[in-house]
């Protein structure tokens, strides 16, 4: 699979030979994080892609920036419609992934992958057969804390350690001792928003199948520990993705992006847990939430459901003009251990 179109690399005032300046070329790739939060699960859409390694086929929608293309959103947004029939609404720029000898780059290609995030309000069917929404704890199951402590970490953890104890001299081993203890929180607090930190501390130690290259392939028995694997790197685009929305759901209403129009406060809780990847105090979050002024209430109920009705209420978007950071502050109802 390739997301990328090559192209000759303009002149540069750095000191390179003139026949390797010919020689050099770059690419420009799009990927979408697409994210949904429907019955209180977090999914993201997937395509199945052709011509990787068995159980590798699964990627993100992604395709190659084209002169047709008149702006590097446009192309993603583009790409996204072809594949998955999905027409996008917020969308925001993650990150630009452009390692050298980057796994999909062909050899002597600099591969630049550019990264969009996008909210869609509610769950739509993918479109295509190819493409499909699935749970992000799929690819990363350690990162879901909602249950309780994953079983993932039990099985992780001593692998780690397994890892550190090999560093060769203290120092090697000391510094790998802090940074499992930092991301992992195996030395303090678990911090929700280190999803990027704790996968690339995983493949550094070779613990995930992408840290082989293209023969890495997963053990059917292991998905549960590690995760289901995706093409080329993309997992790691979809951890960037998640770490950014779980800070960003902090400190700005994105949240409601995922939210119908009309919406239980119980509804709202559990798509911030959802993202989140915690339970939270019920009484806790909907005080928050009235203090914020985030909602409104309307003058609709639930029906059709066993147990009490409750009352329907909707983003307040009055709420953006009277403060600056009008976001969901996280308060668990057990600290993660």
């Amino acid at each position: 699979m390739s997301d990328a179109l090559t192209t000759v690399a303009p002149d540069s005032t750095a000191p390179v030979d003139r026949r390797e300046r010919a020689a050099f070329t770059s690419s420009v790739g799009l990927v979408a994080v697409i994210v949904a939060a429907t019955d209180g699960e977090p999914r993201a859409l997937t395509v199945q892609v052709a011509g990787q390694a068995p159980g590798r086929d699964t990627a993100l929608p992604a395709g190659p920036l084209v002169p047709e293309h008149a702006t590097l959103e446009r192309g993603l947004r583009a790409w996204v419609e072809q594949q998955t029939h999905q027409r996008l609404g917020y969308v925001e720029q993650l990150y630009t992934f452009g390692d050298r000898d980057r796994e999909g780059g062909a050899r002597g290609v600099h591969l630049l992958s550019v990264a969009y995030l996008a909210l869609v309000r509610e769950l739509r069917p993918a479109g295509l057969a190819e493409a499909a929404w699935r749970n992000w704890y799929r690819y990363l199951p350690w990162e879901d804390f909602r249950e309780g402590r994953p079983a993932a970490l039990d099985a992780i953890e001593p692998r780690l350690m397994a890892w550190v104890a090999e560093g060769g001299d203290a120092k090697l081993r000391r510094q790998r001792e802090d940074r499992v203890g930092l991301n992992f929180g195996t030395g303090g607090t678990w911090n929700e928003e280190r999803v990027l930190e704790r996968y690339e501390l995983l493949f550094e130690a070779g613990l995930i199948p992408e840290a082989h290259g293209q023969a890495g392939v997963a053990q059917h028995d292991d998905a549960a520990v590690t995760g289901q694997p995706m093409a080329l790197d993309h997992r790691r685009v979809l951890a960037t993705a998640i770490g950014r929305l779980r800070g960003k759901i902090k400190y700005r209403p994105v949240v409601f992006e995922l939210m119908p129009p009309a919406f239980t406060l119980l509804q709202l809780q559990r798509t911030v847990e959802a993202l989140s990847g915690t339970r939270l105090h019920k009484q806790n979050f909907r005080r928050l939430v009235a203090q914020q002024g985030l909602v409104e209430e309307t003058e609709d109920v639930t029906s059709g459901t066993a147990g009490r009705p409750a009352r329907l209420v909707r983003f307040r978007r009055e709420v953006l003009l009277e403060r600056p950071a009008p976001g969901v502050r996280l308060t668990p109802t057990r600290r993660p251990g």
